[in-house]
């Protein structure tokens, strides 16, 4: 049944985006597609520019989540109605702090206790996800697809209560060094990071990442999925050279303009 004391509450304020005048960019499909498919194992993408355009390689392929579902784990409980409208507590702090920044899978169970299976899948819902399939008994082997996954980062303020919002995007610009591999080291130096990945427990099982980069009004989303690589350091090196493809030539199209 549907959550009803969350279906009540007032949208929050629509994010401002940037106006359809704006730099000329788009991402690098083709190039990303003809690097994709000669790597080993599967692989998926989408990005969505700034005008809401979508494209990309197998956009509706679902993978194991991994730990890219943790941040839909921490959008569901900053929508809490004990959480919503008040300040975060050091406890709350505590536990979405390690398991954004440097993935805690313990933390992780603990926050799919407390949220649920329904609000999860309320989010969702909500996000109008086609393709999402949550297990909360394994939570990393929840069914994620790179569209779902590329429109709920590309929306992902509008989803997020007013007062958290910073606070969940700070998490997601701060992981930890040692994980701030593909995107990570692809995305270009003016824009604003925010990301997560998922891996298989270092075996290369499954390798994803889902971002969106910020510059003033502008912002792109994409997610990257790899699925059954040879190894992990592989699959780190295919999600940098899916994500270079895609963003080349991002930096400069804003010193430009139109």
């Amino acid at each position: 049944p549907p959550i009803q004391n969350e279906a009540i509450v007032r949208p929050p304020p629509p994010i401002q985006h940037a106006p359809i005048v704006g730099p000329r960019w788009v991402p690098d499909i083709s190039k990303a597609k003809r690097y994709a498919v000669r790597r080993a194992g599967d692989v998926s993408f989408a990005v969505i520019d700034w005008w809401g355009r979508i494209r990309g390689l197998h956009k509706s392929r679902t993978a194991p989540s991994a730990s890219v579902v943790k941040v839909m784990l921490l959008v569901a409980y900053l929508r809490r109605p004990s959480v919503r409208n008040r300040v975060l507590r050091s406890a709350d702090r505590a536990l979405l702090r390690p398991m954004i920044r440097r993935s805690d899978d313990g933390a992780a169970s603990q926050v799919t206790y407390l949220v649920g299976a329904r609000r999860v899948e309320h989010l969702a819902r909500v996000a109008r996800m086609r393709d999402f399939r949550f297990n909360p008994v394994i939570w990393g082997t929840s069914q994620i697809s790179p569209r779902d996954q590329a429109r709920l980062m590309h929306r992902l303020e509008r989803y997020v209560p007013g007062r958290h919002r910073r606070f969940a995007l700070r998490q997601l610009a701060h992981i930890v060094p040692s994980q701030r591999w593909g995107i990570g080291r692809a995305a270009p130096s003016r824009w604003a990071l925010y990301f997560k990945g998922g891996w298989g427990g270092g075996s290369g099982w499954v390798d994803h990442q889902v971002a969106l980069l910020k510059h003033g009004l502008l912002r792109v989303s994409l997610a990257i999925f790899t699925y059954l690589n040879p190894s992990h350091a592989y699959g780190k090196q295919t999600l940098r050279g899916v994500a270079a493809r895609l963003l080349h030539g991002l930096e400069g199209a804003i010193g430009r303009g139109r």
